[in-house]
């Protein structure tokens, strides 16, 4: 058990567990007393959230997803910024990054079920590579607002992420990069399927 005493294996516990938390889970039963795992598209995220919420509160459905989104992008800064600040290298970092995105994926405290990843990857991605995480952002915001399908928006805005970071930064290694996505792409499966089917809801 010695090895739990190694700083880079506690971060990535730390990573994990931390990136684990349901925080739309925990908003939405504290102040709607709804469960969004039975509802909707059952998913722990904002878009979920926003959804169940507004059918009995339009008002706090905002409020709460906004809250969701926020606390999710933190959660994946939280521990790489303490883990950047006491100077652990470039790859444990990148290690943090990407088990904090399956913590919440597959989340601990969910039987290893969780949300999209979207929210919490942005998070890492913004402390890892800002510049390439405003380009996905700005590609997501145009997206949405043609599309107006959140799942769809957000894989538009990720694969943009991607494809700026082998351009602004071609030397790096985009392994872990590439596995988050993968992983985003993943849990969007569903959600794909109900795209191609013409099932998948409309932000409105």
């Amino acid at each position: 058990m010695e090895f739990l005493f190694n700083a880079n294996v506690q971060f990535f516990i730390a990573a994990y567990l931390v990136g684990g938390i349901p925080f739309g889970l925990l908003l939405a039963k504290q102040f709607a007393g709804v469960d969004i795992k039975s509802s909707g598209s059952k998913s722990i995220g904002a878009t979920n959230v926003l959804r169940v919420v507004k059918e009995t509160n339009p008002s706090l459905a905002k409020k709460l997803g906004a809250a969701t989104l926020a606390l999710d992008a933190i959660k994946g800064i939280l521990v790489l910024a303490v883990a950047y600040f006491i100077g652990l290298s470039e790859a444990t970092l990148w290690g943090i990054a990407v088990l904090a995105v399956i913590g919440h994926c597959f989340s601990p405290y969910l039987g290893f079920e969780g949300g999209k990843g979207v929210a919490t990857g942005m998070g890492v991605m913004m402390f890892m590579l800002p510049l390439e995480t405003i380009v996905g952002l700005i590609v997501w915001l145009l997206a949405a607002k043609t599309i107006r399908i959140s799942s769809l928006s957000s894989l538009v805005g990720l694969a943009a992420l991607i494809a700026a970071s082998f351009i602004i930064h071609p030397d790096m290694a985009h392994a872990p990069i590439l596995f988050i996505g993968f992983i985003i792409f993943y849990k969007h499966i569903p959600n794909l399927i109900r795209v191609i089917k013409g099932e998948e809801k409309r932000v409105v």
